[in-house]
């Protein structure tokens, strides 16, 4: 590797140890030449996780997008953002650990459905209202019920 100060190709590794839940390797190098120390990363190339949408359309898995919504729904809830988060980090870990290169829009909906009923039940059911689209109340009555049960399960 070139050293950034005198660009000699020599360099050694000095420390070299896993970061980012083992996704990404930190080298510290320091190069032959002029001695001068540096910290490079090493990361695993993804392959991109792809979203088949219900319209049959593709578009690559956003993070982004993902907490957009969870932040959306729960707006003015006491919800602390490193959750909202923690739970991107584990839907999209959950869906590489599963090894499909595609997943359904519906499948990454139930997922964040999931996840925002255990944490909170009014951003569920906003989630729901709009991810669903509920055509009336009664159907809007129906996943309330339905929430009510869950909850009185446990």
């Amino acid at each position: 590797m070139r050293c950034p100060s005198c660009h000699h190709n020599g360099t050694r590794v000095v420390d070299s140890r896993p970061v980012d839940d083992n996704k990404e390797i930190r080298r510290r190098r320091e190069c032959e030449s002029c001695g001068y120390r540096f910290t490079t990363f090493e990361k695993v190339e993804e392959t991109p996780l792809i979203v088949v949408k219900k319209d049959g359309s593709r578009e690559e898995f956003s993070r982004e997008k993902v907490l957009r919504g969870l932040i959306r729904a729960c707006e003015k809830r006491p919800v602390p953002l490193e959750q909202l988060e923690q739970i991107v980090y584990d839907i999209e870990k959950e869906l590489r650990r599963i090894g499909n290169s595609e997943v359904s829009s519906v499948d990454v909906g139930e997922m964040v459905m999931d996840e925002l009923a255990k944490v909170d039940e009014v951003a569920y059911v906003r989630f729901a209202s709009v991810y669903r689209q509920f055509k009336d109340i009664n159907v809007f009555m129906d996943e309330l019920t339905e929430l009510l049960n869950r909850q009185s399960k446990k």
